[in-house]
């Protein structure tokens, strides 16, 4: 089958039933997705498709319909995408673990919604578990990105 991630066209060779956390894993070598729980309710394995965050631990890989993008392609080699230079800025990440999720959750959420609020900041987010607790932060980060994204 043939995938696009991070804009690399890539042909592998694997069941259609494999989730494509594995296959980025496994069979591309992309580590920014992690394994957290693999019932999709942690959102440590977030990635994009088409710009829309989803649990790649439960997306077959022959499901994927449109370019997969992951937290090695979010940002430039010249620069952080605003999501994670907020993410530095405000010292977010503690042990780091869940911290690729987080900020593709955070990034498709200012694509959909360039100003929430926190209500919709929590909302958004809820299905990202942060173990140490970091969330006050990342609400806050997630408000620097939006505004640095507005250009204001």
């Amino acid at each position: 089958m043939r995938l696009r991630v991070n804009g690399t066209e890539h042909e592998v060779d694997v069941e259609d039933d494999m989730p494509l956390l594995w296959v980025l894993r496994d069979e591309l070598g992309i580590t920014g997705p992690k394994y957290g729980c693999g019932i999709a309710q942690c959102g440590a394995c977030t990635v994009h498709v088409d710009g829309v965050a989803v649990r790649s631990c439960q997306l077959a890989a022959a499901d994927v319909d449109g370019e997969v993008t992951t937290i090695e392609g979010l940002g430039t080699p010249q620069a952080l995408h605003a999501v994670q230079a907020a993410w530095v800025d405000h010292q977010v990440a503690q042990c780091g673990y869940c911290q690729s999720g987080q900020i593709m959750q955070a990034a498709s959420l200012l694509d959909l919604n360039p100003e929430p609020t926190d209500e919709q900041i929590d909302a958004a987010m809820s299905g990202n578990l942060c173990r140490c607790g970091t969330y006050p932060r990342i609400r806050a980060a997630i408000k620097t990105a939006a505004v640095k994204l507005q250009g204001v």
